[in-house]
């Protein structure tokens, strides 16, 4: 695994960070999360002291109000994330991923469209 897996939380908190491409608060994130959920301001500020200790975020403390960034991008983290997912839940087995995916019946013709053509991609890149 190359980067920390951040919690239900944490990831909760990176939605937010990731959709606005800024720096933030602790108020301004809390602001957001407040929308989705009713949690405390100092609950959001622990949970970001700690993200940042665990490198999820980078802490500016350059202004009276420490301002917070995500380091790695939302595809860097979700593949960070289904790599230890595809490990555990499926022994690092993609087609035994795909294949629950697809025996739980939730897959639009649309989607199994797409599926077909990132199929279709991978193999031609693998030649």
């Amino acid at each position: 695994m190359d980067h920390p897996l951040p919690t239900e939380g944490e990831l909760a908190i990176l939605r937010i960070l990731w959709q606005h491409k800024a720096p933030m608060t602790v108020r301004e994130v809390h602001e957001e999360l407040l929308q989705q959920k009713d949690t405390a301001y100092t609950t959001v500020l622990k949970m970001l002291t700690i993200m940042n200790d665990k490198e999820l975020v980078r802490r500016d403390e350059s202004e009276r109000s420490h301002r917070y960034l995500a380091l790695y991008s939302e595809p860097v983290v979700q593949s960070s994330m289904l790599k230890n997912f595809l490990h555990n839940a499926f022994a690092g087995s993609a087609y035994k991923l795909v294949q629950s995916a697809l025996d739980s019946d939730t897959a639009s013709d649309e989607d199994l469209d797409a599926i077909a053509k990132l199929i279709a991609d991978a193999k031609a890149r693998k030649k």
